[in-house]
């Protein structure tokens, strides 16, 4: 499918390396956009190196919900057709800080969140207006059962994932797909200084898993695959055990 390819989170570990796997799926423009996007010169060089004869920065500041859709319309005139919209922005936020922090809980779930649920509800529409373009929107692992260690985050990831799906149903038909990435622990930037989860990954293994899922048109895709059937069973975990579970 020709047509940029845009990140909105261009700052992204994961978001970077599936910019660099889709470039030749593209028309070679790639638009990265984060907050300070004059200092994405490490994430163009990538993707440039990757095959991008044009990348655009553009300022994106997910937490101001009122500028997400003249943002996505701007980029749409001056750059489109997109061919690919990635949501890889997001926060982790501090689960300890959030049970006694009203206010950090509520950033946590407004960025992973509510921010989403704005940002895509204008994409799709974007998208059905051009008659086609493919999103890919990153969930968690920690939505499919959420954990007492990391119940802020996991919550907001589970409303996410809800969203996400019921939003594929409804594209069905319009041209557009939507591919659900659901990844455990991602060894990364993010989650620098925290012990490594069973079943961990990295972000080009998150990348090389949602890239392949976008090309197949695959509504959802576990990193790694065995996860899927880990929380086949883990849902059967009785309550008591569970709230002891590890982030």
């Amino acid at each position: 499918m020709s047509g940029a390819v845009l990140i909105l989170g261009g700052r992204s570990e994961i978001g970077v390396a599936v910019a660099e796997r889709l470039v030749r799926d593209s028309n070679g423009t790639v638009i990265l956009a984060a907050r300070r996007s004059g200092d994405l010169d490490a994430e163009e060089a990538a993707v440039r190196k990757a095959g991008a004869t044009e990348v655009v920065r553009a300022e994106f500041d997910a937490a101001q919900l009122d500028t997400h859709e003249e943002l996505l319309r701007e980029l749409l005139r001056r750059h489109g057709p997109i061919g690919t919209a990635v949501i890889s922005f997001g926060i982790l936020g501090d689960q300890q800080r959030a049970e006694a922090d009203a206010a950090h809980a509520v950033d946590v779930v407004h960025i992973d969140y509510v921010a989403h649920v704005n940002v895509l509800t204008h994409l799709a529409n974007l998208l059905r207006e051009q008659g086609s373009g493919r999103i890919a929107v990153f969930s968690s692992v920690a939505g499919a059962r959420v954990r007492r260690a990391n119940y802020v985050y996991g919550s907001a990831k589970a409303g996410l994932d809800g969203f996400a799906s019921g939003l594929a149903d409804a594209l069905v038909g319009s041209g557009v797909s939507l591919s659900i990435i659901r990844p455990g622990f991602v060894i990364g930037r993010m989650t620098k200084g925290m012990s490594p989860a069973p079943w961990s990954s990295t972000p080009d293994q998150v990348a090389d898993a949602a890239v392949a899922a976008v090309r197949k048109g695959r509504r959802v895709v576990w990193v790694p695959g065995i996860l899927r059937w880990v929380f086949a069973v883990m849902r059967l975990v009785p309550q008591p055990i569970w709230r002891r579970m590890p982030r």
